[in-house]
């Protein structure tokens, strides 16, 4: 059987979401081969003992070794630009990994105040058991990142655009921040993905993703990756995930290999459904503001469109109207409720279009005044849009839009 033919230099991101893979087997498979094995079997003694010693390449055990993840994270690092890629079990596996990697107690983080409520859980709380210092800033602020900077400060950490309120920070302006004080800047790529923004081009260090969301794109399967240089993965990551085993599963990693094949055609596609659903929202009388990067209402909207390709993503948030907390709690859970075709659940990134109350779901763990800091109210709705049409979408909506008293 002819070996694989090596890829020609300077393919589109297209091609490389179809054909970076680890080369093919000695059957010549045009699909991926899915390789559900824990083990490897070693020729002999002494080149098992080079392996596990990291003398010598060669897959060992699926904890962090195997065919079908390695493919997948060739596949992602080629689309996000990097080196290199460690795939996780999960995107919070995936921050989980990158904390643990790169600091130590007495570190100190700075955090956007806006991001997922578990990753301000995971920064604030956990590692803050462990001696870990963090404060937490306006996402859009880069005069704040500045101000929060420590002698001790080791990593900046941003999610661009923000979960659920779409807030977009200047990656190249944070690199610079992170990079004069000789820290590294990691990036949540889960709304945009690669397709429509590659965070390392502007300067950030590490990519973070779930999985879960875009790069699989039909809720399948949870998992999660960082995209950095191949000396981070070797010398931080590595060493942590062979002994602490945030391991993405071998079919996890196959099913995200085959979805990172459509993202593009996906995304594009999602996004100009999410742009017309955010326009048909800005105008309804029951909805005082809509959160969109591709709205010229938006604030970072110029900002949005240099760093995501000019698309504005699928992911909208808006408020409806409504008198005190309260009442927008009771008038957001009746546009939902009254929804008979956009799935209720706090996952996104699904060609389904998914609907959630970020204040009592995604974001339910914080405290309210951490809510309050980061802008979510009870009456924010969350939409992730999805591949139905955008009349019935609309359709949707209006059901319990309309009906508000």
């Amino acid at each position: 059987m002819a070996a694989s033919k090596p890829l020609p230099e300077g393919l589109q991101l297209q091609t490389l979401a179809v054909r970076e893979a680890e080369a093919k087997s000695q059957f010549g498979e045009n699909s991926e081969a899915l390789y559900l094995t824990s083990s490897f079997v070693q020729p002999d003694a002494a080149t098992a003992a080079r392996r596990f010693a990291g003398e010598e390449d060669g897959y060992i055990y699926s904890r962090f070794t195997n065919p079908t993840v390695a493919s997948m994270e060739q596949r992602l690092a080629a689309l996000e630009g990097t080196e290199a890629c460690m795939g996780t079990s999960s995107g919070m596996s995936a921050i989980l990994l990158m904390c643990m990697g790169l600091l130590k107690a007495g570190d100190h983080v700075v955090c956007s105040q806006s991001v997922f409520g578990s990753t301000i859980k995971l920064i604030a709380g956990e590692f803050g058991k462990f001696g870990v210092e963090s404060t937490f800033v306006s996402q859009t602020d880069v005069a704040a990142w500045q101000a929060a900077i420590k002698p001790n400060t080791k990593l900046l950490f941003a999610e661009t655009p923000t979960n659920p309120l779409t807030e977009v920070c200047d990656i190249a302006a944070l690199a610079d921040v992170a990079h004069k004080a000789g820290a590294w800047l990691a990036v949540d790529n889960c709304f945009c993905s690669p397709a429509l923004q590659q965070p390392a081009k502007l300067g950030a260090d590490l990519i973070i993703h779930s999985g879960t969301k875009y790069l699989d794109g039909q809720g399948r399967v949870v998992a999660g990756a960082i995209c950095c240089s191949q000396q981070l993965i070797d010398e931080r990551f590595m060493p942590v995930m062979r002994s602490a085993g945030m391991s993405l599963s071998p079919f996890n990693a196959w099913v995200v290999l085959k979805g990172l094949e459509t993202l593009s055609i996906r995304m594009k596609a999602q996004s100009e459904n999410a742009m017309a659903l955010a326009t048909w929202l800005e105008a309804h009388p029951q909805v005082a503001r809509v959160y969109y990067p591709g709205l010229k209402s938006h604030p970072q909207h110029d900002l949005a469109l240099r760093q995501q390709s000019g698309l504005g993503g699928a992911v909208l948030s808006f408020d409806v109207k409504a008198q005190g907390p309260e009442q927008s709690r009771q008038k957001a859970f009746h546009v939902i409720d009254h929804t008979q075709v956009m799935s209720i659940t706090a996952n996104l990134g699904d060609t389904k279009t998914t609907i959630t109350h970020p204040a009592s779901t995604s974001h339910g763990r914080l405290t309210e005044v951490q809510r309050q800091a980061a802008g979510i109210g009870q009456g924010l709705i969350r939409v992730a849009v999805g591949l139905e049409h955008i009349d019935d979408l609309k359709v949707d909506l209006a059901r319990g839009l309309d009906t508000l008293a």
